[in-house]
């Protein structure tokens, strides 16, 4: 188990655009084991390989359904449908989270750590981290888009 160090912001790597992974190596391999155990550790539902400092398009989400863990390369949105609006946080920036418009549900692929092209369609709090970790590997982070950010007590934050 490898434990990566979340980047916070206002680090500029967490404003930079993702490259996209052209071969799925041994190293690529490892850095989506150090991610999922980041994400875990740290409690998160998601993480972005930006938010490891690391300019990949490589994401893993676990929202606690039957999916497990999701590793997604080159993850890409291929549709959305419906509307959502309600609170996020991120491990990036915390003590604080936004009220985020995003889709209801969205269709994503991308490829597994094997190299199998795989598509995922979620609902609900799959489909909003989908999109917030998709969007961390365009330089987006849900500050920049949410209706109302609003910081969280100390004491909120432990129980979540």
């Amino acid at each position: 188990m490898a434990l990566r160090i979340i980047v916070l912001e206002p680090d500029e790597v967490l404003h930079q655009v993702a490259k996209e992974v052209k071969k799925i190596t041994p190293n690529v391999k490892k850095l989506l084991t150090d991610m999922a155990d980041t994400m875990y550790e740290a409690e998160g539902v998601g993480l972005a390989a930006p938010q490891i400092g690391i300019l990949k398009r490589v994401i893993v989400v676990d929202v606690g359904d039957d999916n497990g863990l999701i590793e997604l390369i080159n993850p890409e949105i291929v549709s959305k449908d419906g509307e959502q609006f309600g609170p996020e946080g991120c491990l990036s920036i915390p003590g604080y989270r936004g009220d985020v418009r995003r889709a209801q549900t969205v269709t994503v692929k991308g490829l597994d750590r094997n190299g199998n092209e795989v598509t995922y369609t979620g609902s609900d709090l799959l489909a909003r981290a989908f999109q917030h970790e998709i969007d961390h590997l365009n330089g987006v982070l849900y500050t920049d888009i949410a209706e109302h950010v609003y910081e969280i007590p100390p004491e909120e934050e432990e129980k979540e």
